[in-house]
């Protein structure tokens, strides 16, 4: 096979790749007051990691992710389940939220709601299954 010339394709991808990732980190931390979300920021995540598979080949991003995206979707739905019933263990319907305002350092007043360990679970849920579908698919094996 013939090598290509590709720096520039490359060099693209990276910082369209941090572009991305950086927004889908703005989407999921949004979503509590805006627009945005779990579901919303792990699709964004996985475009970006889509888009290093589509440049560089699935086997050299695996090597440096080498991250079993099943056990990453197991682990996002027991979180989001697990803080569901954290309500029930309280004596209220599942998925009741609970938060309460605590003073950070550098953030000041700040609001912590357990809708975010929801919301992360989604996340790791929607990032796990669609890399595994995604690599399923694209695999030579």
């Amino acid at each position: 096979m013939k090598q290509i010339n590709d720096v520039v394709l490359r060099t693209a991808t990276k910082a369209a790749a941090v572009i991305i990732l950086t927004f889908s980190v703005s989407l999921f931390i949004s979503g509590h007051h805006r627009p945005g979300g779990g579901f919303i920021g792990g699709l964004a995540f996985v475009a970006a990691i889509v888009l290093l598979f589509l440049v560089y080949d699935i086997e050299s991003i695996r090597k440096n992710i080498p991250i079993d995206f099943k056990i990453i979707a197991g682990v996002g739905v027991l979180t989001s389940v697990f803080t569901g019933v954290a309500g029930m263990i309280m004596g209220k319907p599942f998925l009741t939220q609970a938060f309460g305002h605590v003073n950070l350092p550098i953030f000041g007043e700040t609001e912590v709601a357990s809708a975010v360990l929801f919301d992360i679970g989604v996340a790791l849920t929607v990032i796990g299954t669609s890399l595994t579908i995604i690599t399923s698919i694209g695999d030579d094996r």
